[in-house]
């Protein structure tokens, strides 16, 4: 495939780790069409297209907890686009909470964005490769808790667990497609949930105060230091990329080595 006509779509790819991927990829020369349940997106919108603006930039409406939404988001996309050579799915939330606080309301929207909402996307973005013939790759946003469950987040790890183990089984059934299936395990990266994750993990692990807990954590790390959303893209443009044409089913971790298994 021409690397300057490559296409790529995204959910959850407007802020955090999505924007750097939306960004690297438009680097790399792909038109990008990005799924997100925000309206607050014009400025991004128009600071990506004035730095690509021979590129096909365009932001669409999506809420990965809602199967009809992700069905219409993929028609629209497959529509400006006119294929998927590569599918990114990164939408992702967080809720933490103690055992006894946990409700339904937070084990459901957990689960229904990161695991039933990933599961869906691929559903319809293995639809449209398969009629395309041209085979693509399928990168899945998993995290360190798909490796480690975390305290207070129980539901949180089982949606991560959920994504690894539903890519390792796509990656089977979609082989003879020419489809790869990869998940990325991102640890202690620097962006807005992060912050919102000292807050509330501090005050429940021992009354920190803001950036406390996060440098408890980073010295935790082998490098000492917290990831970066560049580095992260480019895991995630590596395994789009020729050279990951043979590595398929895989949760690969992004974290200065905090996990090593």
């Amino acid at each position: 495939m021409d690397n300057n006509n490559k296409k790529m779509v995204i959910c959850g790819g407007n802020k955090g780790i999505g924007l750097g991927i939306t960004k690297r990829f438009l680097a790399d020369g792909y038109d990008v069409v990005v799924g997100t349940i925000d309206d607050d997106y014009t400025d991004t919108l128009i600071m990506l297209s004035k730095l690509y603006n021979h590129q096909i930039i365009q932001f669409l409406h999506c809420d990965v907890s809602e199967v009809k939404s992700i069905s219409h988001f993929y028609q629209q996309a497959h529509h400006i686009l006119g294929r998927f050579d590569v599918a990114i799915n990164n939408a992702g939330v967080i809720r933490i909470s103690k055992l006894e606080d946990l409700t339904e309301q937070d084990w459901d929207i957990t689960l229904d964005v990161n695991t039933k909402g990933m599961m869906f996307s691929c559903k319809e973005v293995i639809q449209y490769m398969r009629e395309d013939k041209k085979g693509g790759r399928i990168i899945n946003t998993a995290s360190g808790q798909a490796r480690d469950g975390f305290i207070y987040t129980p539901h949180y790890a089982a949606s991560k667990f959920g994504v690894m183990g539903m890519t390792q089984s796509l990656a089977k059934e979609v082989a003879q497609d020419g489809i790869t299936v990869n998940a990325i395990c991102p640890g202690i990266i620097h962006t807005d949930m992060w912050d919102y994750n000292d807050r509330v993990w501090g005050k429940l692990m021992g009354n920190y105060q803001p950036g406390e807990l996060m440098a408890t954590w980073v010295e935790n790390i082998p490098m000492k230091r917290a990831g970066k959303v560049e580095e992260v893209a480019g895991l995630v443009a590596f395994l789009a990329g020729p050279d990951a044409a043979y590595i398929t089913g895989q949760a690969i971790n992004i974290d200065g080595g905090l996990i090593m298994s």
